[in-house]
């Protein structure tokens, strides 16, 4: 990994934004290049940034954003809260102390070429999101990955090959610095489509209920109880929508813990694109129209929508020890969590 410098202009205004922001925090933002990619002769940054406690043991949060090119509003919400929180830094004590107990970690534009060239995959043509070593368990359909040509969306790369430099090295990243801590929760931002934004988390490749799942359940019950009227999410697995290859969240939640008993909680965020076409059809004959708000109003307004949820994890993450639940409590919220959420198998169907 080396340190990030600022590039000279070039064509890309979200990476812009990213080390403007890098150079106005003053050193608060830790930043590195974890990786770089070739695209029309240039080799573009995939930066990565921490902010907060360097405690070894401290709880991390981290937010991922810009896996897929054409969904740059899961970039562009990331920026506004880092935004927010470099200007807070300037004068907000609170934020101050809360950061000297938890580490936030950001890597905000993860498919720089697939943004470039407004594509779904990265610049060889791969589902950064399908891309993992791992198989569904049943047959999945068209998109949940495929190895049949990157010609087609949803392409998975081919078997046997390593995975693409982007998704590794976010890979590395949740390996190095959420995995290890003994508290870590993730948050990776797409909008997808659907009328309501969604919150999804592992599995993807199978409907068997993942190991957290009593977990999962009382940071959504602690959510529900804590903002009740800021109920726009529907907070459910993926698999209930549909199974696929490769995912990145799934194949790193099985990867194993530097101790037994850490807890990471992997979280995805769908923002639904079809509140935007509805009531803007006019969207859908531009393609990045279809997965991005365009009128400046709408795009504001989702810039500012998912703050609540931001504060929220970065609070529930320095006070966990206070809501997750422990021993029996962790087994009664597991069988909550299997009722609440029928289409998981239950564990005595296993």
């Amino acid at each position: 990994m080396s340190k990030s410098k600022p590039l000279s202009t070039h064509a890309l205004r979200e990476l812009e934004e990213l080390e403007a922001l890098i150079g106005r925090a003053n050193g608060a933002l830790r930043s590195e290049v974890v990786c770089r990619v070739d695209y029309r002769g240039r080799q573009w940054p995939v930066h990565c940034l921490e902010l907060g406690s360097r405690d070894p043991l401290a709880p991390v949060v981290g937010f991922f954003g810009g896996i897929h090119g054409v969904e740059r509003i899961g970039t562009q919400v990331l920026l506004a809260f880092l935004h927010t929180l470099v200007e807070r830094l300037r004068w907000d004590e609170e934020l101050e102390r809360s950061l000297q107990h938890v580490r936030l970690v950001f890597m905000p534009l993860i498919n720089p070429g697939g943004m470039l060239a407004e594509t779904r995959a990265n610049p060889a043509g791969v589902d950064l999101m399908r891309n993992a070593p791992m198989d569904a368990e049943d047959a999945v359909p068209l998109l949940g990955g495929h190895r049949l040509t990157p010609m087609l969306p949803w392409f998975r790369g081919r078997a046997g090959e390593a995975m693409q430099p982007e998704a590794a090295a976010m890979c590395r990243v949740v390996e190095e610095r959420l995995l290890t801590q003994p508290f870590s929760l993730a948050l990776d931002c797409h909008s997808g489509f659907g009328v309501r934004d969604q919150i999804w988390f592992p599995y993807a490749r199978t409907t068997r209920p993942i190991d957290c799942l009593g977990d999962l359940y009382a940071l959504r019950s602690l959510f529900r109880a804590t903002h009740p009227h800021h109920n726009i999410y529907v907070i459910e697995p993926q698999a209930r929508h549909y199974t696929t290859h490769g995912d990145l969240w799934d194949y790193l939640y099985d990867r194993p813990r530097a101790q037994p008993g850490q807890v990471f909680l992997p979280l995805t965020l769908e923002m639904g694109s079809w509140m935007w076409l509805k009531k803007n059809p006019r969207q859908m004959f531009r393609l990045l129209g279809i997965f991005n708000p365009v009128l400046p109003h709408r795009l504001q307004r989702t810039l500012r929508r998912h703050m609540t949820l931001f504060e929220f994890l970065l609070r529930a993450a320095v006070s966990h020890q206070r809501w997750l639940p422990q021993g029996e409590q962790r087994q009664l919220l597991n069988q909550a969590a299997i009722d609440y959420w029928p289409s998981i198998l239950r564990y005595e169907d296993q």
